[in-house]
């Protein structure tokens, strides 16, 4: 196998921090979470299949797709995401980059790349991800690849009140002209690259996989500032969910959800 390329420091940094598994299990991350696993129970072959989780983080998704039926590999560059989802029933865990995939051809019926884009901020890396996965997925299998949208920094900071603030604003604005942000304390996260939402099927594309299909995530509802108030009552969470399946396609609104997931059949 070919040796893995080298991870940016400042990204290995932020997340030894241990922040993300509760980022998507608490407050509004929750849209993000509950969304992606929706879509993907519908794109995904029936249990038991073997999914490959690369850029995993701590198993948040690998332990319900777990609980599924599924048969999970989690790879993940961050040794303390490999620790947390070794200690998940059914999980497997071990260190790993997605440009360097150290796996068989053909040998998953699905392979998730549910961060990895986010912090390959080289195109050429991005679609050599993308290949990777098309290497590894058996005929008929299915790619999913998560996306953050080229304006969630701009959103995040008018909404959290720090875009009054010269120097935030001047760093996601930046992000929108170009999709790389250039992450920082005040900002709250690292080093990552933003996708206009037409650009991914360029990218799946040119790694062999055309005809990929995009799905808004939070869609509008996570610009509300009361959304945690719906996501917290079960039958207004419903109605928000329903919505948000109902609109995932819609072309006008990909680039307002903060997160999109694209999906491609092998």
């Amino acid at each position: 196998m070919t040796q893995s390329p080298e991870f940016p420091p400042e990204i290995l940094d932020y997340y030894v921090r241990g922040r993300e598994d509760e980022r998507l299990r608490t407050g509004r991350g929750r849209l993000e979470f509950w969304r992606t696993r929706d879509v993907l129970r519908r794109v995904l072959p029936p249990a038991p299949a073997q999914v490959m989780d690369v850029g995993g983080g701590s198993g948040v998704h690998a332990e319900w797709l777990a609980a599924d039926g599924h048969d999970v590999e989690l790879i993940d560059p961050v040794p303390l995401h490999v620790e947390q989802a070794s200690r998940l029933a059914g999980v497997t865990a071990r260190e790993g980059d997605a440009r360097a995939l150290e796996a068989a051809d053909a040998s998953a019926d699905a392979v998730l790349l549910l961060g990895p884009l986010y912090h390959l901020t080289d195109r050429a890396d991005r679609v050599r991800a993308l290949a990777e996965a098309r290497r590894v997925v058996r005929p008929g299998g299915v790619i999913a690849a998560a996306t953050i949208s080229r304006w969630a920094a701009v959103h995040d900071m008018v909404r959290s009140g720090r875009y009054a603030e010269e120097p935030v604003r001047h760093v996601v604005d930046d992000s929108a002209r170009h999709g790389l942000l250039r992450g920082n304390e005040r900002i709250g996260f690292t080093t990552a690259y933003f996708h206009d939402p037409d650009e991914i099927l360029g990218e799946f594309a040119d790694a062999g996989l055309p005809g990929a299909r995009r799905y808004a995530l939070e869609g509008v509802f996570g610009l509300y500032a009361d959304v945690e108030e719906w996501l917290d009552d079960p039958e207004r969470r419903e109605l928000l969910l329903g919505v948000a399946r109902r609109s995932e396609g819609e072309p006008t609104l990909l680039g307002v959800a903060g997160h999109m997931l694209t999906v491609a059949h092998t």
